[in-house]
């Protein structure tokens, strides 16, 4: 085989490396939305395909790492994006699939694989089989939604706010889980009673939920406070709060993964200085870490081992199991209390309990603890995830049409105009004493036709005038026109010194 000969990456090469394999992901993002395939599909291809015959990488513990980075990005990121006007109306369902879903779940499909491990030729402890199974217990629905938007393709029955909120909010559950399978399975552990991992996982829950809520107001009133000149650090130091968060709510014994999104989701919905600035920030960089993140699991993978066919037959047989008995089951179970939904949106809701990067990275964590039987694990774990990937990532959109969910969603006709096609532009500047020559009012001011002042800031207040608007020294006009030449002649007779263009 080729892989004897693979590149050996020095940090001569590293830059190069890491330049061409995000320009190929970013290409593969790009067909992926193309063939309504979740775009993290190719981007672990392409980490396949650069690991198996060309770049030599082996570092669960580096993988772990990035992974974690990642996920504290990516979980603060979504609970930013998720409003709570949204998901008020299914917070009791979201959570209970959160939480009781990613449980029933892994007891399940543990269950399953410990009882059909042995036909397949692996005989695997029961606790091995419940860690295995929690790896992959959470879902991860942000591949499903970019599809949906590439298509504008909407949801009934409020579906998109429960999914996003389950998805967002189940990954601390699974974390639990696996640390607690994991202490279980490490020497010394298998004195873990039942009633003291209900203990410890309350108790991650309740310091995680409560360490979220406290840091991320902390962060909107410092935000809102501190006065930078440099509006990009504001990024800078949000993003200090996410990581902030996670540590120090993890040192407390708290789950850090829980307190990153609902800090998210604390800072999404107030008020925040630049607010535009920072979405815009942590869109590109939750973006880019995705891109790594998948790169590096990819690049993880001993393709050879996990086609091994034994191995590749039981990550078959419990993928399976997953998508047809284990989710659909714990889905019908957690949803059966709330009986707004009907029988076309649990079976959807059952059918798009995607896995994506998440369950793999947790499979580093038994292999870093040097848990017996970990290598193993994480390739049924990787193969899983890719059936998940393969079988219901590329059929979202096509089971909301058949199931009759899916509507379309109505397309701006001014969103890719504006950035495109109008030759509109925005300028802002302060009133002058010449300006008010005339009078105090707005009509009072000449401007140049197809001109509109369309926002007044006076002493930290927004307002959109009227014509019959007074006006004083010291406000500040935001003026939209597609007369520019004309208007810059008008600011010189006015005296307008200071112009910022947008």
């Amino acid at each position: 085989m080729a892989n004897g000969n693979k590149i050996m990456i020095n940090a001569e090469h590293f830059l190069l490396v890491g330049a061409i394999l995000l320009f190929v992901a970013v290409m593969a993002g790009k067909v992926a939305y193309r063939f309504n395939a979740p775009a993290l599909l190719l981007f672990l291809g392409v980490g396949l395909f650069f690991g198996y015959d060309i770049l030599s990488f082996n570092s669960p513990e580096l993988t772990q790492f990035v992974g974690m980075v990642s996920l504290c990005i990516i979980l603060f990121s979504g609970g930013m994006d998720t409003k709570f006007s949204d998901i008020r109306p299914v917070i009791a369902p979201g959570v209970t699939l959160a939480t009781v879903g990613v449980f029933l779940t892994a007891i399940t499909l543990g269950s399953f694989i410990y009882f059909t491990a042995p036909y397949i030729g692996f005989e695997l402890s029961l606790p091995l089989s419940l860690l295995m199974a929690a790896t992959i217990s959470s879902t991860d629905s942000a591949s499903v939604f970019s599809i949906l938007r590439t298509h504008r393709q909407g949801l009934g029955e409020n579906m998109r706010p429960l999914l996003e909120l389950e998805s967002g909010s189940n990954d601390p559950t699974a974390y639990v889980l696996v640390v607690l399978f994991i202490n279980i399975l490490s020497e010394g552990g298998a004195s873990t009673s039942v009633g003291d991992a209900i203990v410890v996982f309350i108790v991650q829950m309740a310091l995680g939920a409560l360490a979220g809520v406290v840091f991320g107001r902390i962060a909107v009133w410092v935000i809102n406070k501190i006065s930078i000149d440099n509006a990009s650090l504001y990024s800078v130091l949000l993003l200090a709060f996410v990581f902030f968060t996670f540590s120090f709510t993890s040192l407390m014994k708290g789950n850090g993964y829980l307190a990153v999104y609902i800090a998210g989701l604390i800072v999404g919905n107030n008020k925040l200085v630049n607010k535009r600035t920072v979405n815009t920030f942590f869109d590109g960089i939750t973006w880019l870490f995705q891109i790594i993140m998948f790169l590096m699991l990819g690049l993880l993978v001993d393709l050879e081992k996990a086609v091994e066919p034994r191995t590749l037959l039981l990550g078959a047989v419990a993928g399976a199991f997953l998508i047809l008995i284990a989710r659909p089951l714990a889905t019908f179970l957690c949803l059966a209390p709330f009986r707004k939904f009907s029988l076309q949106a649990r079976t959807y809701i059952s059918w798009v309990g995607l896995r994506g990067a998440v369950p793999i990275i947790f499979a580093t964590y038994p292999w870093v603890e040097k848990i017996e039987g970990a290598e193993l694990l994480f390739n049924v774990v990787f193969i899983m995830t890719i059936i998940s990937l393969v079988v219901q990532g590329t059929t979202v959109s096509s089971m909301a049409k058949l199931l009759g969910l899916s509507f379309k969603e109505k397309e701006s006709k001014f969103q890719n105009a504006l950035q495109d096609k109008v030759r509109s532009a925005f300028t802002e500047i302060g009133i002058t004493e010449q300006m008010l020559s005339e009078g105090n009012t707005l009509n009072k001011v000449a401007l140049p036709d197809n001109t509109l002042v369309v926002m007044v800031c006076r002493d930290g207040d927004y307002f959109v005038p009227k014509g019959n608007t007074s006006l004083q020294l010291g406000d500040t006009l935001l003026i939209l026109s597609d007369r520019n030449d004309e208007l810059q002649a008008h600011y010189k007779e006015y005296g307008v010194e200071d112009i910022i263009k947008f």
